[in-house]
């Protein structure tokens, strides 16, 4: 359906119904706008809707309940250190400026979070973990009872429309206008479905499994760029290690079989090739470990790993729940390695060498093979793989977002190639670049979709959040 004639002026139109845009209408219509959220496909969601980790927070009532002392000061030198110095300082202060209002809003909201300060064993966890698709089912429900939204599916946009110097409001595939007063937000996501524009920025990443939303076709980046936005961070696109093969030992991927990512990796699991051999230090991120994977026949590896790895299996976030993936059959077992090799295809005599030097290295307190760090719940990294049964997950490396896109300003303001606001446009969500630079801090994918948004939904909305004043509860308003 398209918005009927008597709803087609709006004050602020949201482009695309993920995360970000159900922040960014919510906040909006909450500071007294009248919101029109489109999303171009049957159903909302997008990338968030299947993301399984959680949202980066610091400061958070969760974590000072767990005895872990953080603050916007660490995040921020956090986010700037892992951007290799090609971050955005301006998108990162937006991040810092609105996170811990955006967690109090949301657990306002009825968003339920946990937090497990042992994570990542030896790293400050800021990761605060929600089921897939949670937190953006909770905020839809929220756009349903507010009066001042309209929500919109299957309504695609096609173009910005643009008078007097400013953008005032979209164009829809349908020939449909709508007009919006104060702007318009684009929260339409990033292009990890676009074959076109992957194989303008990054065509090493073609041949790997697409993840994320299924209309993610660069729409909101295409709309801004015609209008001269600058963009950030398109060299930079990096796939994730870890997406399921849904019809191993078939490499297709089948009608209906999402995709989904499993790191064992950061609770102890070796990963191994086609040939049974290590190829790659575990304890890297998943983003390095995937360039390695890709290198690999058929780019195909194996994440083998033991009982004492399986307990460590917990709900969320998603890629941690090991047992649930051996329960839908994305993870094998058997009791003996040469079992597991056989179901894997794998040269039997290889896989048992290969994790018999791994536990010798282990043992010698050095992994000579790889420089993995030889630790166990004190850090990330090794311990013997040795306890009976034996799992493994198949997997590949897959892409899940694009992680660059428009320039913005603190305000989240598109800027155009010159870094001058281009009045009425607003970005949020993985449209925006700049955020991650160099590399991706783990969680602040979805954390940069509900922060960004809701900044940027007050922003439109002409009413400027206050961001870091308070510990991150709940006001009594909700908001």
């Amino acid at each position: 359906m398209v918005p009927t004639p008597e709803n087609r002026d709006a004050d602020v139109v949201v482009v695309g119904a993920g995360l970000a845009g159900h922040a960014a209408a919510l906040a909006a219509a909450e500071a007294g706008a009248a919101v029109v959220l489109l999303e171009k496909g049957e159903s909302y969601g997008g990338t968030s809707a299947k993301a399984g980790g959680g949202l980066v927070f610091a400061g958070t009532d969760l974590q000072q309940a767990a005895g872990v002392d953080d603050d916007e000061d660490a995040l921020r030198a956090t986010l700037l250190a892992a951007g290799g110095g090609h971050a955005d300082p301006a998108t990162v202060e937006a991040y810092v400026d609105h996170q811990r209002a955006t967690y109090g809003w949301m657990v306002g909201h009825g968003v339920r979070f946990d937090y497990d300060p042992d994570l990542q064993p030896g790293q400050l966890n800021r990761l605060h973990g929600t089921p897939p698709g949670h937190a953006v089912d909770v905020l839809h429900a929220r756009v349903a009872e507010h009066p001042g939204v309209q929500y919109v599916a299957s309504a695609a946009a096609d173009r910005l429309l643009r008078g007097d110097d400013r953008v005032t409001g979209i164009l829809l595939d349908s020939g449909a206008e709508l007009h919006a007063s104060r702007g318009v937000v684009l929260s339409s996501g990033g292009f990890t479905r676009s074959d076109d524009l992957l194989a303008v920025f990054a065509p090493q990443w073609l041949p790997t499994t697409r993840m994320g939303g299924d209309h993610n076709t660069g729409d909101g980046l295409r709309m801004a760029w015609e209008l001269g936005a600058g963009l950030a961070d398109m060299s930079r696109i990096e796939a994730s290690f870890g997406a399921s093969v849904p019809a191993f030992p078939l490499l297709v991927d089948p009608e209906g079989g999402e995709p989904t990512l499993l790191f064992a990796t950061t609770q102890g699991a070796v990963v191994v090739n086609r040939h049974g051999e290590r190829f790659v230090d575990e304890s890297l991120s998943y983003k390095k470990i995937s360039s390695a994977c890709v290198l690999q026949p058929d780019g195909l590896a194996f994440q083998v790993f033991d009982e004492r790895v399986m307990r460590r299996s917990q709900p969320t976030p998603g890629p941690a729940d090991f047992r649930r993936a051996l329960e839908e059959g994305r993870v094998l077992t058997a009791p003996t390695l040469t079992g597991l090799a056989t179901q894997l295809g794998l040269p039997a005599d290889a896989l048992e060498r290969t994790v018999r030097r791994y536990n010798e290295g282990v043992d010698a307190g050095v992994d000579a093979e790889h420089g993995r760090p030889v630790v166990d719940r004190g850090g990330p990294g090794a311990a013997r793989v040795e306890e009976a049964p034996f799992y493994a997950y198949p997997c590949r490396s897959g892409l899940t977002t694009t992680y660059c896109g428009l320039t913005v300003d603190r305000r989240l303001r598109v800027l155009d190639v010159w870094r001058r606001p281009i009045e009425g446009l607003w970005a949020a969500g993985e449209v925006v670049g700049g955020f991650h630079g160099a590399s991706y801090y783990s969680g602040s994918a979805l954390g940069k979709a509900a922060v960004l948004g809701r900044a940027a939904g007050l922003d439109a909305a002409g009413v400027p959040p206050v961001g870091t004043s308070a510990v991150g509860t709940a006001p009594a308003d909700g908001r």
